[in-house]
């Protein structure tokens, strides 16, 4: 069986989950029945080509086609002729679209090799939930998902339990949540004490992630210690003295050492598919403070795993809470639990493996 993954965002969350994936496919058991191919976009700025063709398994192909995450008629002509071309050479059994753009130009690619192959749509995050973009946009989004599930069909794989509840209103859906690599995670974990309180997050410093929240949160408690591990194009909304920035780290070895160190995870996100980051950091036992939004409230579990808030102010109680060493490990040993039970990546690839070949 050929299978092909088509990917624009290749990069945060994205990029860790097509990274295990590779090496689950790429593993000389599965290869041997399915042969994996990943197109992908380098054309964001925090994209690595070179960084993605050396970490990832050798077991899979790598093709590198630019696209574009903006409407750009032009481009994105350019863009599908280019992807045919590629899935004619492949002509493969399957293939799974990953992202609205890559959704988009999918299908029409698939439709227009008049062929009959599966094909899988798995929106991470649909575009028309972004709040930084207009309604009429969010309009326009939405009519695309609707309009283009009705032309060129396909099973949409939510990858989060309420991005499912959405797929099922748009059209015939599954289920495969997100999952991590916990053992490799849990490889990073060791003793950690701070002498004083240590909150971080990582990711893209992007709207996405929502820099301006999370530097408001520094501000209203400054006896406390911030790190943002990660960076991006909105770093100078950040001013916060007792934030600290990282930047990226070449090997996600470090990465995880130093999510390590923090006390309390927080996202700060505006909106989610089903966050990587803060599973990986539920596997590391860190108690989760995060926005409750769609993709946060499917991972976080309210009073148990941590605190989803809609409020600053909500904060205060939770931080007060969560001062306390106990709880903080009360709260660590069942976020990896819930890890372990619902996002082992193991069993969701697995789980992936039995629907491709249906």
């Amino acid at each position: 069986m050929k299978v092909v993954h088509v990917v624009e965002a290749m990069a945060g969350g994205v990029h860790t989950y097509f990274k295990d994936l590779s090496f689950f496919f790429g593993n000389h058991e599965i290869n041997e029945n399915i042969n994996t191919t990943i197109i992908y976009s380098g054309n964001r700025k925090e994209i690595n080509s070179k960084r993605i063709k050396k970490d990832f398994s050798k077991g899979v192909s790598l093709i590198e086609l630019n696209m574009v995450r903006s409407f750009s008629p032009l481009q994105d002509l350019k863009s599908l002729v280019k992807l045919i071309r590629e899935l004619e050479k492949l002509n493969p059994d399957v293939i799974h679209l990953h992202s609205s753009k890559a959704g988009v130009l999918g299908r029409i690619a698939c439709f227009l090799l008049f062929k009959k192959i599966k094909l899988f749509y798995t929106p991470h995050g649909y575009s028309f939930l972004r709040t930084d973009i207009s309604f009429f946009n969010k309009k326009i989004y939405t009519l695309i998902e609707n309009s283009f599930q009705i032309i060129f069909g396909g099973l949409t794989i939510a990858c989060g339990d309420t991005e499912y509840e959405i797929a099922k209103k748009i059209g015939k859906s599954y289920l495969i949540r997100n999952g991590i690599d916990i053992k490799e995670i849990n490889e990073n974990v060791s003793g950690n004490k701070n002498e004083i309180l240590t909150i971080g997050i990582v990711g893209r410093i992007t709207a996405a992630r929502n820099p301006k929240l999370f530097n408001e949160i520094a501000l209203k408690y400054p006896n406390h210690n911030f790190v943002w591990i990660g960076d991006g194009e909105l770093k100078q909304q950040i001013t916060a003295p007792n934030i600290r920035i990282t930047g990226w780290f070449l090997k996600r070895k470090d990465a995880l050492k130093e999510l390590n160190t923090i006390d309390i995870y927080i996202q700060t996100s505006l909106w989610e598919g089903l966050p990587i980051a803060v599973l990986e950091a539920m596997a590391m036992q860190k108690p989760v403070l995060a926005t409750n939004i769609i993709g946060n409230k499917d991972v976080v579990v309210h009073n148990e795993t941590g605190f989803l808030f809609d409020d600053v102010d909500e904060l205060e109680k939770y931080i007060e809470i969560l001062k306390d060493e106990k709880i903080r490990d009360n709260f660590g040993k069942k976020g990896l639990e819930r890890c372990q039970n619902l996002f082992d990546n193991t069993k969701n690839f697995t789980e992936l493996v039995s629907l491709y070949k249906q």
